[in-house]
């Protein structure tokens, strides 16, 4: 029998929670096997977002090598946003490098695989999937799928507008989750397998308030759907060591969470500093940028540089204009108290792909949640959600000792995974 390897995701679980609920007794499954391996704390993608850091976690690389640096992008040479999805990564996924020398792979949900490509195995897509048939490979996949009433994600609008909606919504989406992924694993060959929970990332962004709160409505609910997730680490687990005892397991988040003091409208702050000029108030989107913009961001802190000769309004000439108005930027930016750190795109990124990256990468202080809307009068305000992504605090578990000077990085995890399959 061949080597074999797990990796389950847990999407937006902290690290500093994790710790936590084992402490508290809320996860006693995870508490158990922790203990066989290493539990570490991990960085995230820059941007923190999951479309970034489920494909640096895939293929191992960085945005300027698999080309996805957020949800949404620019297409090249104009304001115009587009949508990246699994065409446009650059870069082969670890199941992708794997089939090639046979090995078979089961994929559930990861961000950013949609719309299913064909592989040696099944693959079902994870966020953003509007088809479930397009988000599936191969069809025997889709009509199982299909017969069960799978659900892609929780219906966020509607959670916007009830509480008492989410709660129904996230029980019906994991129960879905977990029917889909524990038939996969007992049903399907594979010599990888990658499942992702969406859920705990919905129920952070919703719900964040009823972690500390004890007299929340629902306090209890968030703490009791921690237990229904740990309960399904240990049937995962368990399942792992009778598929073969020598199997790799692996846990991961794809960032962190915290809770929200205020949403940041960086392009109001870039308007009332004289640094954007839009053709309309308010305007819709990048396409209102006006004549005179010298920068300019996008969701959920990236600054792009309004160049001349990569954007059609640029007037900002590279070379000596270009790097100074990035210093002065970035020391203005550091100045709001919102920001922790600005890096340049040559600190953190490198790969063929590096033209498309944004200019400036703002990493913000703990509670203070970036966003690229350019319609906005207000620099900061209190929105619906109650918690937001953080880059330093993702989880990671391997189940045998890992020896490590540095800190882990999601970027590191897809050799782990080639070198428990023996590749």
């Amino acid at each position: 029998m061949g080597k074999k390897v797990v990796v389950l995701g847990v999407d937006g679980v902290p690290y500093t929670l994790v710790q936590r609920f084992i402490r508290d007794g809320v996860m006693p499954n995870l508490a158990g096997i922790v203990k066989k391996g290493t539990l570490a704390q991990m960085d995230s993608s820059l941007p923190e977002v999951s479309s970034v850091a489920w494909t640096t976690f895939a293929t191992g690389a960085n945005p300027a090598a698999h080309g996805i640096y957020g949800f949404m992008d620019l297409v090249p040479g104009t304001y115009k946003m587009y949508f990246p999805n699994s065409q446009n990564v650059k870069q082969d996924a670890v199941w992708e490098i794997i089939g090639k020398s046979g090995k078979r792979s089961v994929v559930v949900n990861v961000p950013n695989t949609y719309p299913a490509k064909a592989i040696n195995g099944s693959l079902v897509a994870g966020f953003v999937a509007i088809d479930l048939k397009k988000a599936t490979y191969p069809e025997s996949t889709y009509n199982y799928l299909n017969s069960i009433g799978y659900r892609i994600d929780i219906d966020s609008q509607k959670a916007r507008g009830s509480q008492d909606y989410l709660v129904e919504d996230l029980n019906n989406t994991l129960e879905k989750r977990k029917e889909a992924v524990l038939h996969l694993f007992d049903n399907e060959e594979w010599d990888l397998f990658i499942a992702v929970i969406t859920e705990t990332d919905r129920l952070h962004h919703f719900m964040w308030d009823a972690l500390d709160d004890a007299g929340h409505k629902y306090h209890s609910f968030f703490r009791d759907y921690y237990k229904k997730i740990d309960e399904f680490v240990g049937i995962v687990y368990e399942r792992t060591l009778k598929v073969n005892p020598e199997s790799t397991f692996m846990l991961l988040s794809d960032h962190g969470f915290t809770k929200i003091e205020k949403e940041v409208y960086l392009n109001c702050w870039l308007k009332e500093n004289g640094y954007l000029k839009t053709t309309k108030e308010p305007a819709s989107s990048t396409e209102d940028i006006a004549d005179g913009t010298r920068a300019f961001a996008l969701d959920p802190s990236r600054i792009y540089i309004n160049m001349k000769g990569r954007f059609p309004k640029g007037c900002v000439n590279s070379g000596v204009e270009y790097d100074k108005l990035r210093v002065e930027l970035s020391e203005n930016l550091l100045k709001t108290g919102v920001i922790k750190s600005v890096f340049r795109k040559e600190e953190i990124y490198s790969g063929p792909f590096l033209d498309m990256a944004p200019d400036l990468v703002l990493l913000p202080e703990d509670g203070y949640d970036l966003k690229g809307s350019i319609g906005r009068s207000t620099f900061m305000e209190k929105g619906i959600l109650q918690g937001m992504h953080t880059y330093h605090d993702a989880v990671f578990f391997i189940d045998k000792p890992l020896e490590r000077e540095e800190k882990m990085n999601i970027s590191d995890v897809a050799g782990l995974v080639l070198e428990g399959l023996g590749c």
